[in-house]
């Protein structure tokens, strides 16, 4: 797969005009329950063969949305189609024709990994022989050729991981729902499980994921914000990065804890987060708020190891858009 922000040349209709070439849409889809509204007003499109990424913090909307797109849950009001079905009236074809890896592990820890594929291509109604075939498949393409008699629970975590895309992908979808796939598995089986999120794209795939890891937005070729229900942005990452109106100072002190207290006293600063092992610092100007962060940070006595300006990370994108989306809520504004 690419490196990290390189993008790729994605399947489908990307370069030029997409219209018509939609593999999901989505328009004011809106969820109530109750008197609280999960969902309001989201809409976007996802062109065939796309990675497309759905993001935002925990209670955002994001997996109630993605149940609205899958058929499991049906819309208070807005309209939608996936793969040229309707949301509202032809949910069980969506059901039909999609691939849906849940959160939640979903397979059965006392079968073997062929028997679990067997299970759930039987439900998709694969005749028999088909059912044989596509399980070596399958199994070839997520790595568990060698591993399909083990039982489901003695696999690891990564491994579980792979066999339950493997078993949303047993019937052939055209397009694939991910939702927080690498949740809780480690940094090389996350990167195992991307590379083969990019070969089914390259192979015309749609692929809509959510993630919470923002090395990993960094592959998708577009991004949805969503935020309180609403979508706050949407683009490339590279096209969200360069939407940030601050400029981003990065700054490594000894003191971490002390070193962001002091940054967020400052009235040059107007956002600083903490960034691994250092601080990242929206300013609206960095040659006006280097000097005066600097002179602060060493009257209290931290030492830096470097204090510089950088290029807005996708991380910082997020923040600025949360933080923008919130004043704006705040404000009276409402965004969707």
């Amino acid at each position: 797969m690419p490196a990290q922000g390189e993008g790729r040349e994605p399947a489908g209709n990307m370069a030029g005009n997409m219209v018509g070439d939609m593999a999901i849409s989505a328009r004011g889809l809106v969820k109530d329950f109750d008197s609280f509204r999960a969902v309001a007003g989201v809409s976007f499109e996802v062109a065939r063969g796309e990675i497309f990424g759905f993001l935002g913090p925990n209670g955002a909307g994001k997996s109630t949305t993605i149940r609205m797109l899958t058929g499991l849950l049906l819309p208070t009001s807005g309209q939608g189609s996936v793969g040229g079905f309707d949301l509202l009236t032809q949910a069980d074809r969506i059901k039909q024709n999609i691939g849906y890896m849940s959160q939640k592990f979903s397979l059965y820890e006392d079968l073997t990994a062929e028997e679990n594929l067997t299970f759930f291509g039987g439900i998709y109604g694969l005749p028999a022989g088909k059912l044989a075939e596509r399980r070596e498949e399958v199994l070839g393409q997520v790595g568990l050729l060698a591993r399909k008699r083990d039982l489901t629970r003695t696999l690891s975590g990564g491994l579980r991981q792979r066999l339950a895309l493997a078993s949303a992908l047993i019937h052939e979808p055209s397009i694939l729902f991910l939702d927080e796939p690498t949740s809780g598995v480690d940094p090389i089986s996350r990167r195992n499980f991307w590379d083969m999120i990019y070969a089914l794209a390259e192979r015309g795939v749609t692929v809509l994921v959510t993630t919470h890891y923002m090395d990993e937005a960094e592959f998708c070729d577009r991004l949805v914000l969503i935020y309180q229900g609403r979508v706050v942005a949407q683009g490339t990452p590279r096209q969200l990065k360069r939407a940030v109106p601050e400029e981003v100072i990065a700054v490594y002190p000894d003191r971490l804890t002390e070193a962001l207290g002091v940054a967020r006293s400052l009235p040059q600063v107007k956002e600083a987060a903490i960034f691994g092992d250092g601080i990242h610092v929206a300013t609206p100007s960095a040659a006006e708020a280097l000097p005066v962060l600097e002179r602060a940070l060493r009257q209290a006595g931290i030492e830096v190891r470097s204090c510089e300006k950088i290029e807005p990370s996708l991380e910082d994108a997020f923040i600025s858009f949360i933080e923008r989306a919130g004043n704006n809520q705040a404000g009276g504004e409402t965004r969707a």
